[in-house]
C-alpha cells in the first residue's frame, strides 16, 4: 500500500495532499521540470541546483491517532512535520487540519492557530535557563495571555500528570535529561492543543531513559488522546508508540500501514530492508497467522471440542507458546465468534517466511 492511507473521513484530523517542497532559487521551475519530463531528484539537483526535501506526499491522520513518520537521515521526514504548523512553506499541495486550511491562514491567524491548535516538542529539549521549571510549562499560557494564577495552575496540573510536580521550583540545569525532555512535553500539553508534533523527541536520550520516556508517552496518550504526528528514524520506537506508520524515501512516502501490515507485507526491497530487523514476535497477531475457518473447514480440517481458544489480538510469541503446548489446531475468535484457525505449519510458515526476509 503505497502513498495511501484510509481513514474514516469523519474522523480525520489531518489531510495532506500533494505537497510538495523544492528547496533552491527555482522551485516552481523544478516541480513543472518534474510533472513534465519525469526528472530524477538527482536530475533536479543538477539542472535547477535545487533540492528535493517532500515529494507529491498524501497523508491522512485520524484523530487522537499517534502517526509515526520515519525514514532514514535526508528521507524528508522532519521536513514533512514542519509543514503542518508552516514552518516551513511547501512549493505546491494542501494541507487541512481539523478543517482548517492551513496554507490559507494569514500571518495573524497562523499565529493564533500555532498558539491554540498545535504543540511541538523537538529533540532539543529548548528549555529556558533562566526560568523555573513550572514557569516553563507555563510559557505557552502566558503568549496567550492567560493570567498568572490561571497559567500557573494549569501548568502545575500537567506536571502532575507527568509526575514531575517535585521538581517545580527548580531549573533546568538541574533535572536530568530525561526529565527536561518530559518538562518540553509537559509545555507543548499545557496550552492543551488539539494536535502534537513531536521531532525526534527522544533520540538524543539514552537507550533506557529512551524507552522509559516511551512508556511515559504512550501512558499520557490513553489519558489525553492527543492527535500525534511522531517522527522517528527508530523502527522499534515506531512499532512501541505508533498506531500507524508511514516509511518515507527520498521525499516520497513509499508505505503506510500499521507494523503488522508492514513487516508481513513490505511494499518494495526498501521496505523490506528497512524492517529486517523487526522480530515478528512483536508486531504479528493472530489474525494475520490464520486461515478462514469456512476454508480450513472445506480442506477438511477439524476442531477438536477441547482445543484452545485465543482473541485474534493475541502476539505471534503467545501463539508459539500454545502451539508448542498442544499439537490440535487452535481457534481464533473475534468478539466471541470464531473466524480462524491456526495451526503448527501456519506458525512455522510465519516464522520462516519472517527468517527469510531478515
Amino acid at each position: 500500500m503505497a502513498n495511501s492511507g484510509n481513514t474514516d473521513d469523519n474522523d480525520c484530523m489531518i489531510e495532506v495532499s500533494g505537497v510538495w517542497k523544492i528547496f533552491g532559487a527555482e522551485p516552481e521551475a523544478a516541480l513543472k521540470a518534474i510533472n513534465e519530463k519525469g526528472l530524477s531528484k538527482a536530475e533536479v539537483l543538477e539542472q535547477f541546483n535545487a533540492v528535493v526535501g517532500v515529494a507529491d506526499v498524501n497523508l491522512s491522520i485520524n484523530r487522537g491517532e499517534i502517526f509515526c513518520i520515519m525514514g532514514l537521515s535526508g528521507s524528508g521526514k522532519s521536513t514533512l512535520v514542519r509543514h503542518f504548523n508552516r514552518l516551513l512553506e511547501p512549493t505546491a499541495g494542501s494541507i487541512s487540519i481539523e478543517g482548517t486550511d492551513v496554507m490559507g491562514l494569514n500571518q495573524a491567524n497562523l499565529r493564533e492557530f500555532r498558539n491554540n491548535k498545535i504543540g511541538m516538542v523537538f529533540q532539543n529539549f529548548a528549555l529556558l535557563p533562566h526560568r523555573s521549571v513550572l514557569d516553563n510549562v507555563a510559557m505557552p499560557l502566558e503568549i496567550r495571555q492567560v493570567s498568572k494564577n490561571e497559567r500557573m495552575r494549569q501548568a502545575a496540573k500537567i506536571l502532575d500528570i507527568v509526575e514531575l510536580s517535585a521538581w517545580a521550583n527548580k531549573f533546568a540545569h538541574e533535572l536530568s535529561g530525561g526529565m527536561q525532555q518530559r518538562v518540553g512535553l509537559a509545555r507543548a500539553l499545557a496550552a492543551d492543543p488539539d494536535v502534537l508534533l513531536m521531532d525526534e523527541p527522544f533520540s538524543a536520550l539514552d537507550p533506557l531513559i529512551r524507552r522509559q520516556l516511551q512508556d511515559e508517552f504512550i501512558r499520557l496518550s490513553k489519558i489525553l488522546n492527543k492527535t500525534t504526528v511522531f517522527i522517528t528514524h527508530d523502527l522499534d520506537e515506531a512499532v512501541r508508540v505508533g498506531h500507524r506508520i508511514a516509511i518515507m524515501r527520498d521525499g516520497r512516502v513509499v508505505q503506510i500501514g500499521t507494523a503488522e501490515d508492514i513487516v508481513m507485507n513490505p511494499a518494495d526491497d526498501y521496505v523490506a530492508d528497512f524492517v529486517a530487523g523487526i522480530s515478528r514476535l512483536k508486531v504479528v497477531r493472530a489474525h494475520a497467522v490464520m486461515q478462514p475457518i469456512d476454508k480450513f473447514l472445506a480442506d477438511g480440517g477439524k476442531i477438536a471440542k477441547s482445543g484452545m481458544r485465543i482473541d485474534e489480538s493475541e502476539s505471534l510469541s503467545t501463539i508459539i507458546h500454545k502451539a508448542i503446548d498442544d499439537e490440535k489446531p487452535i481457534v481464533v475468535a473475534h468478539d466471541g465468534k470464531d473466524i480462524g484457525v491456526i495451526t503448527r505449519a501456519d506458525v512455522l510458515r510465519t516464522v520462516i517466511e519472517g527468517t527469510e526476509v531478515s
